[in-house]
């Protein structure tokens, strides 16, 4: 396969304590505020150097071991955010790739970068974190709506990465199944049971999608 993307900058972030927000929520500790690095990283398993979650119960799974983002959305969140600074890494993702989105990432796709290989295990599922992040209420909502959610990748081989290397697609097994595709089933913008169950049935899609795409399409059913 010839397609091939820029991992455009990389993020690292460990878990730290931050104070009251401006909507009035108490202190947290988080390692949602990633950061850019011009270093190279070791890429394991399970993370990637230099990142630790704070919240091990519900992330840092291997299915979850890296997260990714388009950089395509950052000018349409600034624009229609009215906020300047947000950029690589303000959704809490690992990786800011450039040509590649939830539209054409795909469920099992496996990628390259140098000696590392990922694959896409399924979307990043957005929760409360994103709008305390920006201390703006309904941006969890909006990230589901538009679809800029980000997906998770696990690892298939160890490597190094650093920002400006080429993610080359070397597999795609399910190139109907793509991440918005299993957005829309999950935020209930397609209620095509049919197409549910068969996307659910995908073995490289994580069991949470799998029962949440079908769940979701039976309740507009």
């Amino acid at each position: 396969m010839l397609h091939s993307y820029i991992l455009k900058t990389l993020q690292v972030g460990i878990p730290q304590r931050y104070g009251i927000s401006e909507i009035g929520q108490p202190v947290w500790e988080t390692s949602f505020f990633r950061t850019p690095t011009s270093q190279p990283r070791w890429l394991y398993r399970t993370h990637l150097e230099g990142c630790e979650q704070a919240d091990k119960q519900n992330h840092g799974r291997p299915d979850q071991a890296v997260l990714l983002y388009s950089s395509t959305h950052y000018p349409l969140w600034k624009n229609e955010l009215g906020v300047s600074e947000i950029g690589p890494g303000g959704f809490g993702e690992n990786f800011t790739v450039e040509g590649l989105s939830e539209e054409t990432a795909c469920i099992g796709d496996i990628y390259t970068l140098g000696e590392a290989q990922i694959q896409v295990s399924g979307p990043r599922y957005p929760c409360w974190k994103i709008e305390r992040r920006w201390n703006l209420q309904g941006l969890t909502a909006r990230v589901a709506e538009t679809g800029r959610t980000g997906w998770y990748c696990r690892v298939l081989r160890e490597g190094a990465v650093e920002p400006g290397m080429t993610i080359k697609l070397t597999q795609r097994p399910y190139p109907a199944w793509t991440v918005a595709l299993t957005n829309d089933f999950a935020h209930s913008r397609n209620k095509d049971l049919k197409i549910a169950r068969e996307l659910a049935s995908c073995p490289l899609l994580h069991e949470f999608w799998q029962e949440l795409v079908v769940r979701q399409a039976q309740k507009l059913n």
